[in-house]
Protein backbone atom coordinates (compact mmCIF):
# COMPACT_ATOMS: atom_id res chain seq x y z
CA UNK A 1 0.00 0.00 0.00
CA UNK A 2 1.10 3.39 -0.74
CA UNK A 3 0.28 6.26 0.87
CA UNK A 4 0.61 10.04 0.56
CA UNK A 5 0.14 12.64 3.68
CA UNK A 6 0.14 15.93 2.32
CA UNK A 7 2.17 17.89 5.34
CA UNK A 8 5.96 18.73 5.07
CA UNK A 9 8.10 16.82 7.65
CA UNK A 10 9.98 19.49 9.88
CA UNK A 11 12.34 19.63 12.51
CA UNK A 12 12.06 21.76 15.65
CA UNK A 13 9.31 23.23 17.55
CA UNK A 14 6.39 23.08 14.52
CA UNK A 15 3.23 22.66 15.77
CA UNK A 16 0.80 20.02 16.37
CA UNK A 17 0.15 19.12 12.57
CA UNK A 18 4.37 18.42 12.07
CA UNK A 19 4.11 16.20 15.42
CA UNK A 20 1.14 14.21 13.94
CA UNK A 21 2.46 13.77 10.38
CA UNK A 22 5.80 12.77 11.58
CA UNK A 23 3.93 9.88 14.21
CA UNK A 24 2.04 8.82 11.22
CA UNK A 25 4.31 8.25 9.24
CA UNK A 26 7.10 6.27 10.98
CA UNK A 27 4.20 4.13 12.20
CA UNK A 28 2.95 3.24 8.88
CA UNK A 29 6.52 2.66 7.50
CA UNK A 30 6.98 0.48 10.11
CA UNK A 31 4.01 -1.20 9.07
CA UNK A 32 5.63 -2.03 5.25
CA UNK A 33 3.37 0.89 3.71
CA UNK A 34 5.30 2.98 1.52
CA UNK A 35 4.75 6.72 2.96
CA UNK A 36 5.65 9.94 0.68
CA UNK A 37 4.26 13.11 1.05
CA UNK A 38 3.56 14.83 -2.21
CA UNK A 39 1.32 13.58 -5.55
CA UNK A 40 4.33 12.89 -8.15
CA UNK A 41 3.90 9.30 -7.84
CA UNK A 42 1.21 7.67 -10.12
CA UNK A 43 -0.02 4.63 -8.15
CA UNK A 44 -0.80 6.31 -4.61
CA UNK A 45 -3.46 3.95 -2.55
CA UNK A 46 -4.95 6.52 -0.51
CA UNK A 47 -4.62 10.26 -0.29
CA UNK A 48 -4.60 12.27 3.20
CA UNK A 49 -5.34 15.76 2.79
CA UNK A 50 -4.18 17.37 6.13
CA UNK A 51 -3.68 20.79 5.24
CA UNK A 52 -5.73 22.30 1.91
CA UNK A 53 -4.44 26.44 2.51
CA UNK A 54 -1.68 27.05 -0.22
CA UNK A 55 -0.84 29.79 1.65
CA UNK A 56 0.24 26.86 4.78
CA UNK A 57 4.15 26.18 4.63
CA UNK A 58 3.31 22.91 5.89
CA UNK A 59 1.11 21.85 2.95
CA UNK A 60 2.35 19.87 0.50
CA UNK A 61 -0.96 19.68 -1.46
CA UNK A 62 -4.43 21.11 -1.61
CA UNK A 63 -8.27 19.71 -2.73
CA UNK A 64 -7.96 21.14 -6.03
CA UNK A 65 -4.84 18.98 -6.77
CA UNK A 66 -6.19 16.12 -5.18
CA UNK A 67 -8.97 16.66 -7.92
CA UNK A 68 -6.69 16.93 -10.47
CA UNK A 69 -4.67 14.08 -9.83
CA UNK A 70 -7.77 11.93 -9.43
CA UNK A 71 -8.98 12.82 -13.02
CA UNK A 72 -5.91 12.96 -14.69
CA UNK A 73 -3.18 10.45 -12.88
CA UNK A 74 -5.32 7.93 -11.00
CA UNK A 75 -9.00 7.79 -10.98
CA UNK A 76 -9.08 5.11 -8.43
CA UNK A 77 -7.42 6.48 -5.35
CA UNK A 78 -9.16 7.16 -2.32
CA UNK A 79 -8.77 10.50 -0.28
CA UNK A 80 -9.37 10.85 3.47
CA UNK A 81 -9.58 14.53 5.01
CA UNK A 82 -8.36 14.95 8.14
CA UNK A 83 -9.61 18.35 9.87
CA UNK A 84 -8.35 19.98 12.69
CA UNK A 85 -9.19 23.11 12.40
CA UNK A 86 -11.70 26.03 12.43
CA UNK A 87 -12.54 30.07 12.36
CA UNK A 88 -13.46 29.36 16.24
CA UNK A 89 -9.77 29.10 17.28
CA UNK A 90 -8.28 31.86 16.21
CA UNK A 91 -11.42 34.25 15.71
CA UNK A 92 -10.98 33.98 11.79
CA UNK A 93 -13.73 34.39 9.59
CA UNK A 94 -12.42 32.11 5.99
CA UNK A 95 -10.76 28.57 7.20
CA UNK A 96 -14.83 26.77 7.88
CA UNK A 97 -15.99 27.67 4.28
CA UNK A 98 -12.07 26.80 2.79
CA UNK A 99 -12.35 23.48 4.69
CA UNK A 100 -16.21 22.87 4.32
CA UNK A 101 -15.06 23.28 0.11
CA UNK A 102 -12.18 21.17 0.23
CA UNK A 103 -14.05 18.62 1.56
CA UNK A 104 -15.70 17.86 -1.42
CA UNK A 105 -12.96 15.85 -2.70
CA UNK A 106 -13.09 13.43 -0.02
CA UNK A 107 -13.88 9.80 0.01
CA UNK A 108 -14.50 9.99 4.41
CA UNK A 109 -13.49 12.43 6.66
CA UNK A 110 -11.71 12.43 9.97
CA UNK A 111 -12.45 14.96 12.98
CA UNK A 112 -9.99 15.48 15.76
CA UNK A 113 -12.37 15.86 18.37
CA UNK A 114 -16.37 15.21 18.43
CA UNK A 115 -16.68 19.06 19.56
CA UNK A 116 -15.02 19.68 15.76
CA UNK A 117 -17.11 17.36 14.47
CA UNK A 118 -20.48 18.95 15.58
CA UNK A 119 -18.51 22.06 14.56
CA UNK A 120 -18.84 21.12 10.53
CA UNK A 121 -21.92 19.24 10.91
CA UNK A 122 -24.13 22.07 11.11
CA UNK A 123 -22.03 23.86 8.62
CA UNK A 124 -22.98 21.01 5.80
CA UNK A 125 -20.50 18.48 5.86
CA UNK A 126 -21.43 14.87 6.15
CA UNK A 127 -20.84 12.36 9.23
CA UNK A 128 -21.91 9.72 7.47
CA UNK A 129 -19.06 9.02 5.66
CA UNK A 130 -16.62 10.19 9.36
CA UNK A 131 -14.53 9.34 12.07
CA UNK A 132 -13.26 10.71 15.15
CA UNK A 133 -9.11 9.94 15.85
CA UNK A 134 -8.66 11.85 18.63
CA UNK A 135 -4.77 13.06 19.07
CA UNK A 136 -1.99 11.33 20.66
CA UNK A 137 1.79 12.13 21.62
CA UNK A 138 4.59 10.03 21.73
CA UNK A 139 5.46 8.33 24.68
CA UNK A 140 9.17 7.52 23.84
CA UNK A 141 9.74 11.38 24.36
CA UNK A 142 6.63 12.46 26.16
CA UNK A 143 6.87 10.41 29.94
CA UNK A 144 6.71 10.60 33.22
CA UNK A 145 10.09 9.05 33.63
CA UNK A 146 11.61 11.53 36.21
CA UNK A 147 8.97 13.45 37.27
CA UNK A 148 8.77 14.75 40.56
CA UNK A 149 5.26 15.23 41.63
CA UNK A 150 4.09 18.47 43.91
CA UNK A 151 5.81 17.04 47.38
CA UNK A 152 4.03 20.07 49.11
CA UNK A 153 7.15 21.70 50.96
CA UNK A 154 8.03 23.52 48.00
CA UNK A 155 5.80 25.82 45.71
CA UNK A 156 3.53 24.33 43.11
CA UNK A 157 5.48 24.59 39.67
CA UNK A 158 2.77 25.47 36.96
CA UNK A 159 3.78 25.27 33.04
CA UNK A 160 2.15 25.63 30.10
CA UNK A 161 3.76 25.64 26.25
CA UNK A 162 2.42 26.79 22.86
CA UNK A 163 3.26 26.95 19.55
CA UNK A 164 0.97 30.11 18.51
CA UNK A 165 0.77 33.63 19.55
CA UNK A 166 -2.57 33.94 19.16
CA UNK A 167 -4.41 35.60 22.40
CA UNK A 168 -6.81 33.16 22.12
CA UNK A 169 -4.45 30.50 23.03
CA UNK A 170 -5.20 31.86 26.78
CA UNK A 171 -3.18 34.64 27.51
CA UNK A 172 -6.05 36.51 29.83
CA UNK A 173 -5.71 33.43 31.77
CA UNK A 174 -1.81 33.27 31.82
CA UNK A 175 -1.89 36.95 32.45
CA UNK A 176 -4.22 36.33 35.29
CA UNK A 177 -1.76 34.01 37.04
CA UNK A 178 1.68 36.24 36.33
CA UNK A 179 -0.12 38.50 38.85
CA UNK A 180 -1.58 36.16 41.24
CA UNK A 181 1.79 35.62 41.59
CA UNK A 182 2.61 39.60 42.99
CA UNK A 183 -0.06 38.63 45.54
CA UNK A 184 1.11 37.61 49.49
CA UNK A 185 -1.43 34.49 49.21
CA UNK A 186 0.20 33.22 46.12
CA UNK A 187 3.41 34.30 45.41
CA UNK A 188 5.30 31.65 48.26
CA UNK A 189 3.03 29.02 47.33
CA UNK A 190 3.58 28.68 43.15
CA UNK A 191 4.57 29.95 40.20
CA UNK A 192 4.65 29.89 36.48
CA UNK A 193 6.70 28.65 33.87
CA UNK A 194 5.53 29.97 29.92
CA UNK A 195 7.34 28.08 27.28
CA UNK A 196 7.00 28.98 23.82
CA UNK A 197 5.76 32.43 21.77
CA UNK A 198 3.68 35.33 23.00
CA UNK A 199 1.45 37.97 21.11
CA UNK A 200 3.27 41.01 19.93
CA UNK A 201 3.73 44.18 22.80
CA UNK A 202 3.11 40.99 25.47
CA UNK A 203 5.67 40.47 28.24
CA UNK A 204 4.95 38.57 31.94
CA UNK A 205 6.32 40.31 35.10
CA UNK A 206 6.44 37.52 37.35
CA UNK A 207 6.74 34.48 34.93
CA UNK A 208 9.78 32.20 33.36
CA UNK A 209 9.50 32.64 29.73
CA UNK A 210 11.24 30.29 27.67
CA UNK A 211 11.78 30.00 24.16
CA UNK A 212 10.15 27.27 22.28
CA UNK A 213 11.02 23.79 22.47
CA UNK A 214 10.22 20.51 20.82
CA UNK A 215 11.14 16.98 21.53
CA UNK A 216 13.16 15.36 24.15
CA UNK A 217 14.56 18.85 25.28
CA UNK A 218 10.68 20.24 25.97
CA UNK A 219 10.02 17.38 27.61
CA UNK A 220 12.65 17.54 30.45
CA UNK A 221 11.80 21.30 30.66
CA UNK A 222 7.96 19.77 31.18
CA UNK A 223 9.10 17.43 34.00
CA UNK A 224 10.36 19.63 36.06
CA UNK A 225 6.91 21.33 37.13
CA UNK A 226 4.15 20.07 38.84
CA UNK A 227 1.00 20.77 36.90
CA UNK A 228 0.24 21.70 33.66
CA UNK A 229 -2.39 24.43 32.60
CA UNK A 230 -3.82 25.13 29.44
CA UNK A 231 -6.41 28.12 28.72
CA UNK A 232 -6.53 27.93 25.06
CA UNK A 233 -9.98 28.71 23.42
CA UNK A 234 -11.90 26.26 21.34
CA UNK A 235 -9.01 24.00 20.66
CA UNK A 236 -10.17 21.69 17.91
CA UNK A 237 -7.75 19.47 19.99
CA UNK A 238 -4.28 20.54 20.43
CA UNK A 239 -0.80 18.53 21.19
CA UNK A 240 -0.09 21.18 24.64
CA UNK A 241 -2.07 19.51 27.34
CA UNK A 242 -1.47 15.96 25.93
CA UNK A 243 2.18 16.24 25.97
CA UNK A 244 2.20 17.98 29.66
CA UNK A 245 0.15 14.81 31.04
CA UNK A 246 2.11 11.94 29.43
CA UNK A 247 4.87 13.75 31.43
CA UNK A 248 2.89 12.92 34.85
CA UNK A 249 1.15 16.58 34.90
CA UNK A 250 -2.50 16.67 36.36
CA UNK A 251 -4.53 19.03 34.44
CA UNK A 252 -5.84 22.06 35.22
CA UNK A 253 -8.16 23.12 31.62
CA UNK A 254 -10.54 26.04 30.53
CA UNK A 255 -14.24 24.65 29.39
CA UNK A 256 -13.63 25.41 25.74
CA UNK A 257 -13.62 23.40 22.94
CA UNK A 258 -11.79 19.87 22.86
CA UNK A 259 -10.60 20.20 25.89
CA UNK A 260 -12.95 19.06 28.21
CA UNK A 261 -12.94 15.82 25.63
CA UNK A 262 -9.24 15.19 26.13
CA UNK A 263 -8.96 16.67 29.72
CA UNK A 264 -11.67 14.64 31.37
CA UNK A 265 -10.79 12.60 34.12
CA UNK A 266 -7.36 14.12 34.30
CA UNK A 267 -7.71 17.49 36.35
CA UNK A 268 -10.24 20.00 36.88
CA UNK A 269 -11.80 22.40 35.10
CA UNK A 270 -12.35 25.96 35.07
CA UNK A 271 -14.10 29.43 33.17
CA UNK A 272 -12.17 32.51 33.68
CA UNK A 273 -14.35 33.54 36.08
CA UNK A 274 -13.25 30.61 38.50
CA UNK A 275 -9.75 30.29 37.76
CA UNK A 276 -8.18 30.62 40.76
CA UNK A 277 -11.25 28.57 42.82
CA UNK A 278 -10.11 25.62 40.40
CA UNK A 279 -6.52 26.05 41.42
CA UNK A 280 -7.21 25.85 45.08
CA UNK A 281 -9.14 23.24 44.24
CA UNK A 282 -6.23 21.25 42.28
CA UNK A 283 -3.73 22.10 45.28
CA UNK A 284 -6.13 20.38 47.55
CA UNK A 285 -6.61 16.99 45.64
CA UNK A 286 -3.49 16.98 43.83
CA UNK A 287 -2.25 13.67 44.76
CA UNK A 288 -5.35 12.00 43.52
CA UNK A 289 -5.11 13.22 40.29
CA UNK A 290 -1.71 12.96 40.47
CA UNK A 291 -2.17 8.99 40.55
CA UNK A 292 -4.88 9.08 38.38
CA UNK A 293 -2.55 10.41 35.27
CA UNK A 294 -0.86 7.01 35.35
CA UNK A 295 -4.51 5.71 33.23
CA UNK A 296 -4.08 8.80 30.70
CA UNK A 297 -4.36 7.01 27.06
CA UNK A 298 -4.09 9.73 24.00
CA UNK A 299 -1.00 8.04 22.80
CA UNK A 300 0.33 8.28 19.16
CA UNK A 301 0.18 4.56 19.09
CA UNK A 302 -3.20 4.34 19.69
CA UNK A 303 -3.93 7.71 17.30
CA UNK A 304 -1.81 5.67 14.46
CA UNK A 305 -3.41 2.64 14.81
CA UNK A 306 -6.66 3.92 14.56
CA UNK A 307 -5.40 5.81 10.97
CA UNK A 308 -4.01 2.54 10.62
CA UNK A 309 -7.10 0.66 11.00
CA UNK A 310 -9.02 2.89 8.75
CA UNK A 311 -7.11 2.70 5.46
CA UNK A 312 -7.41 -1.30 5.69
CA UNK A 313 -11.28 -0.56 5.95
CA UNK A 314 -10.94 1.61 3.28
CA UNK A 315 -8.69 -0.38 0.69
CA UNK A 316 -11.01 -3.38 1.98
CA UNK A 317 -14.29 -1.57 0.64
CA UNK A 318 -12.55 0.17 -2.05
CA UNK A 319 -15.18 -0.82 -5.05
CA UNK A 320 -17.79 0.28 -2.70
CA UNK A 321 -16.80 3.69 -2.01
CA UNK A 322 -15.72 4.32 -5.77
CA UNK A 323 -19.12 3.60 -6.52
CA UNK A 324 -20.84 5.75 -4.20
CA UNK A 325 -18.32 8.66 -5.99
CA UNK A 326 -20.15 11.30 -8.40
CA UNK A 327 -19.28 10.39 -11.34
CA UNK A 328 -17.10 13.03 -13.60
CA UNK A 329 -17.13 13.35 -17.26
CA UNK A 330 -13.88 12.00 -18.76
CA UNK A 331 -10.74 14.42 -19.66
CA UNK A 332 -10.47 15.43 -23.34
CA UNK A 333 -6.60 14.51 -25.05
CA UNK A 334 -5.86 18.55 -24.70
CA UNK A 335 -7.07 18.88 -21.39
CA UNK A 336 -4.71 15.39 -20.72
CA UNK A 337 -1.87 17.22 -22.49
CA UNK A 338 -2.27 20.78 -20.89
CA UNK A 339 -1.99 19.11 -17.27
CA UNK A 340 1.18 17.01 -18.04
CA UNK A 341 2.61 20.33 -19.54
CA UNK A 342 1.86 21.76 -15.82
CA UNK A 343 2.93 19.18 -14.19
CA UNK A 344 6.12 18.93 -15.81
CA UNK A 345 6.28 22.95 -15.49
CA UNK A 346 5.95 22.26 -12.16
CA UNK A 347 8.66 19.53 -11.43
CA UNK A 348 11.36 21.80 -13.31
CA UNK A 349 10.74 24.42 -11.32
CA UNK A 350 10.74 22.28 -8.08
CA UNK A 351 14.07 20.55 -9.09
CA UNK A 352 15.58 24.37 -10.41
CA UNK A 353 15.19 25.17 -6.30
CA UNK A 354 16.82 21.97 -4.95
CA UNK A 355 19.68 22.50 -6.62
CA UNK A 356 19.89 26.31 -5.82
CA UNK A 357 19.47 25.50 -2.38
CA UNK A 358 22.12 22.76 -2.65
CA UNK A 359 24.32 25.20 -3.62
CA UNK A 360 23.53 27.79 -0.98
CA UNK A 361 24.57 24.96 1.85
CA UNK A 362 27.80 24.32 0.20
Amino acid sequence: MKISIGLKLRQGPWGGGNQFATSLTNYLSKKGIKVVHDLSERDIDIILLAEPRKTSRSSTFTDSEILDYLRYVHPEALVAHRINECDERKGTDSVNNLLVDANNCADHTIFISSWLKDNFSVRGITTERSSVILNGGDKKIFNAEGFSPWNRHESLKIVTHHWGDNWLKGFDIYRQLDDMLERPEWKERINFTYIGRTPEDFSFRNTQHIKPLSGTALASELRNHHLYVTASRNEPAGMHHIEGAMCGMPLLYIESGALPEYCRGFGISFIPETFSSALEKMMETYEYWFREMSRYPHTADKMCTAYYDLFLDMMARKKEILAARKKQPKPSLSETALFKMAMLRKQFRSFRKNILKGKKSQ
